[in-house]
């Protein structure tokens, strides 16, 4: 079977990444980390494979994520910690937007409006 037949597979835990409302790939896109030109070459995973990402989705509809070790939340500057929790959220729910309906979204407008190339 050809790798575009098989679906987007974690490249932690091996398992199909079934929906974008579990993607750590298109989560780490809204969220400006990866850019358009890059997001066919980054590995795929869950956000749930990403605890160090998947910590700061603070919502009643996400089931939270501790990290363990130094990449704990808990034992990071709160500051930091409520900019990133803010920005996280936003993005998971971007993509929780972004599944809703049969609306055809151009995947350059997927980002959040900040990290939008306006060129």
């Amino acid at each position: 079977m050809a790798k575009c037949d098989e679906g987007y597979l974690c490249d932690v835990c091996g398992e199909d990444v079934r929906n974008i409302t579990v993607s750590d790939l298109y989560l780490r896109f809204v969220i400006g980390m990866i850019s358009i030109e890059t997001l066919h070459d980054e590995p795929e995973r869950h956000i749930r494979c990403n605890p160090a990402l998947g910590q700061f989705i603070v919502d009643d509809q996400f089931e939270p994520i501790v990290a363990g070790g130094e990449f704990d939340k808990r034992g990071m500057d709160n500051g930091y910690v409520r900019r990133r929790e803010a920005l996280v959220t936003r993005g998971w729910r971007r993509l929780k937007e972004l599944s809703k309906g049969p609306s055809r979204v151009p995947i350059a407008e997927y980002p959040l409006p900040e990290f939008r190339d306006n060129r």
